[in-house]
């Protein structure tokens, strides 16, 4: 083979290592897409003292039923000063989770239990960001959200 067959096969191999690694899937890591949504109607039924207003409850849908290995919601203004700040709500699978494609804040999940014995979550409060992590084996996600105070009718 000649010199420019050589240096035409070089680039020929080069274009298609730069074909696969940016058109194709094959090197990235796989994600869970999450779907914070608000739910407007009655109050979450997480426990609250008196001085925290009401809010709506959130709940989390995902791209495809996963067997969740954790779950847990962080403030993100605790977030972005604290790398170990404390999470508000904190699941983890005590062995196999159910497969599940949604799940609710501060609702049991079918196999997990809260990663501290006993201890309840945390009542959200209104228009302060939060950050969900959800794992699920070696597939992770992440996603910011918030929710709002509940709307009482006028009297």
């Amino acid at each position: 083979m000649s010199r420019n067959g050589y240096v035409l096969l070089a680039i020929a191999a080069l274009l298609g290592a730069a074909y696969i690694y940016f058109f194709t899937d094959l090197f990235s890591k796989e994600t869970i897409q999450i779907i914070p949504q608000i739910r407007p109607g009655r109050p979450s039924n997480v426990s609250r003292s008196g001085d925290i207003p009401p809010v709506y409850p959130v709940s989390f849908s995902f791209d495809s039923k996963y067997q969740l290995t954790s779950v847990k919601v962080i403030a993100a203004d605790d977030l972005r000063t604290n790398k170990y700040a404390n999470p508000l709500w904190h699941m983890v699978s005590d062995s196999n989770s159910a497969p599940t494609k949604a799940i609710v804040y501060g609702y049991p999940i079918k196999g997990m239990k809260p990663a501290v014995p006993r201890t309840r979550p945390e009542p959200l409060q209104p228009n302060i960001p939060y950050v969900l992590f959800v794992e699920a084996g070696k597939i992770k996600g992440r996603t910011n959200f918030f929710t709002k105070e509940v709307v009482s009718a006028p009297q």
